[in-house]
């Protein structure tokens, strides 16, 4: 009963026209984000960050607008996969798979109209189980001190940067980047500058929303110059765009069952939408066999990583919301915005701003179904967006991402720091060391600090107070922070020895 009456204060705040003009725009400017290759959710929130608050919306019309951003650019990466061969972000990789076969074999609008349904049933039954889950972990979080926030953290760290890096020692190195940077400021103790350099400038510590937007948007034009600077084409031509609804039928139970797994393998922090595809494309190809013909252009190759990403997507905003622990990049820049916005996620968000909360679900939920009227009848004009010249599309972006910070911050200073971020994201990535964990690591360093301290506090100095409420007492130990330590050690370390049983299938080459 409780619940219901939450989803109906959301609906009343979704419902709203300037909510549900919001909804829909972000949905149109995701698509858009997530049809273009290389942009992807990350580079497409934070773009759109600095517009967000200069803007000057509220807490809960600018998460609407975000996620809702977050969520077209999971529904548009289909589109450049399946014509184009390339991937609008990592998690659209396994839809290559058998999407752009199917387009090279005349289906290529049938493909487009699959992947639309399978991404709208994925999402919805996502923000169905963020609407149920939520509230139950967040009780749970409520039994969290110190140390757990601490082991929590630190599972964060392991998972996102081990699950989702090739390599564990980059992942570690990119961590410390992040942290580093993090403690870049006054010490919270002692109120001394620490690895300021003597820049003033740098006594408030580096504002993330200047690092997210340097290294996701500027470090993407860097590589938009470097190799899709001088044309862009549509590879597959589309015919007249109709509903398959046998193929729709016949892929019924592998959305369902994708969209299960990828929704589980979003909520586990660091897993996200690419492992939730990459899960749901070889657990359908296995049931299948060898007489399925995944990777010749089949729907069901189509259907399960699209439902699978997307479930993901949705997964992920459980542990941000609940524990305040970002599950993927992405959430990882909406929980910046909401830092931003003097919102702390928690489990404490549920019950001081339930608005926020249900708000944000009831738009989700409407979202959806703006995104698969979207993507379906609309599906020819995001192809035409793909014909966009990227020698009018960067300019564009770059000035988007300057001007909105300038705006925000008024300080020429955070403007150098914009192009010093994008510098060294775009080196970061030329040596294949994980962005991610650098932004993790500036947005929770400050708070994990906090935590490590408190807990040092508490026991009198002694590392034990991770995980004894009471070093003297054996019995007082923490299962929840022992379990949590445990597992980063796992999520960190199991990836180096499952790497060699798990390989991603290669995409099809023209």
């Amino acid at each position: 009963m409780e619940m219901l009456d939450n989803l109906a204060l959301g609906f009343s705040i979704a419902l709203s026209p300037w909510t549900l003009c919001l909804a829909i725009l972000g949905c149109f400017i995701g698509t858009i984000v997530g049809a273009l290759p290389g942009l992807g959710p990350s580079n497409g929130v934070a773009i759109m960050i600095p517009i967000t608050f200069s803007m000057g919306l509220d807490a809960v019309s600018a998460l609407v607008l975000l996620t809702a951003i977050y969520y077209g650019a999971m529904y548009g990466g289909r589109i450049s996969s399946i014509l184009l061969n390339i991937p609008g972000d990592e998690p659209a990789l396994m839809t290559t798979l058998d999407g752009y076969p199917m387009a090279k074999n005349g289906r290529a609008a049938d493909a487009l109209v699959i992947s639309g349904v399978a991404s709208f049933v994925g999402a919805l039954l996502a923000t169905i189980g963020l609407m149920l889950l939520a509230p139950l972990l967040s009780r749970v979080a409520y039994q969290f001190g110190p140390g757990e926030y601490f082991a929590l953290y630190l599972l964060a760290f392991a998972t996102l940067g081990g699950i989702s890096s090739n390599n564990q020692a980059k992942a570690a190195l990119a961590s410390c980047i992040g942290l580093m940077i993090a403690m870049i400021g006054l010490d919270p103790n002692s109120g001394l500058p620490r690895m300021t350099g003597g820049n003033l400038h740098l006594y408030d510590g580096v504002d993330f929303l200047v690092a997210i937007v340097g290294l996701f948007a500027v470090s993407e034009i860097f590589f938009f110059i470097e190799s899709h600077g001088k044309s862009s084409a549509v590879g597959v031509l589309v015919g007249k765009v109709k509903v398959p609804w046998k193929d729709i039928w016949d892929t019924k139970w592998t959305m369902l069952r994708s969209s299960l797994l990828g929704f589980f393998a979003g909520v586990l922090p660091g897993a996200g939408a690419s492992l939730g595809s990459f899960m749901t494309y070889m657990m359908e190809k296995s049931i299948a066999g060898e007489k399925g013909g995944f990777g010749t252009g089949v729907p069901k190759g189509v259907a399960a990583p699209e439902a699978g990403n997307n479930a993901a997507a949705g997964g992920a905003l459980v542990p941000m919301l609940t524990l305040g622990v970002p599950g993927s990049g992405t959430t990882a820049v909406l929980l910046a915005v909401l830092v931003t916005l003097n919102i702390t996620p928690g489990p404490t968000l549920f019950t001081e701003r339930p608005d926020v909360v249900w708000g944000l679900i009831a738009a989700l939920l409407i979202a959806n179904f703006v995104l698969l009227i979207m993507n379906v009848p609309m599906v020819k004009v995001f192809v035409k967006i793909l014909q966009v010249p990227p020698a009018i599309l960067l300019p564009g972006v770059t000035m988007v991402s300057f001007v909105g910070i300038y705006s925000l911050t008024g300080s020429y200073f955070d403007l150098l720091l914009v192009v010093g971020f994008g510098v060294l994201g775009y080196l970061l990535r030329k040596l294949d060391i994980p962005t991610v964990p650098v932004i993790l690591g500036i947005l929770l360093g400050h708070q994990m600090e906090k935590q490590l301290r408190d807990a040092m506090v508490l026991s009198d100095g002694s590392m034990w107070g991770l995980i004894y409420t009471r070093p003297t007492l054996p019995e007082d130990i923490s299962y929840i922070a022992t379990g949590l330590l445990i597992a980063a050690v796992l999520g960190f370390f199991a990836p180096i020895f499952l790497r060699r049983f798990l390989t991603k299938p290669q995409r099809v080459s023209d």
